[in-house]
């Protein structure tokens, strides 16, 4: 299987809110605090079922791993809301991430 590009979720993220333009709110940056926060919602969801579940049973159990998958899904299709109302490409993303994981690996 391929990995899955920010690329293709931000395309995808486009058709979805080309789609529904006339019913969501418009992506632009005065939009992006919204998303983050409805992302935050999204993250609060995966909480709730390790907390209620456990992490095993979360990931384990195919019930609870299908809802788990889910929402973390919604949590990355907010997240490419936030991308695409800020204009932030895959490329920028992917130099700030490398930048940040270079910084990382040289604490302690």
């Amino acid at each position: 299987m391929a990995d899955f590009s920010i690329n293709e979720m931000l395309e995808m993220q486009k058709a979805l809110q080309g789609k529904y333009k006339n019913r969501w709110e418009l992506i632009c940056p005065e939009a992006g605090k919204n998303k983050l926060l409805w992302m935050v919602g999204e993250v609060g969801e995966v909480i709730d079922i390790g907390k209620k579940n456990g992490g095993t049973k979360a990931s384990q159990d195919e019930t609870l791993r299908k809802d788990l998958v889910e929402e973390l899904a919604d949590v990355l299709m907010y997240y490419n809301d936030v991308l695409l109302c800020y204009g932030i490409t895959a490329e920028e993303l992917k130099a700030a991430y490398t930048q940040k994981f270079e910084r990382n690996m040289k604490r302690w």
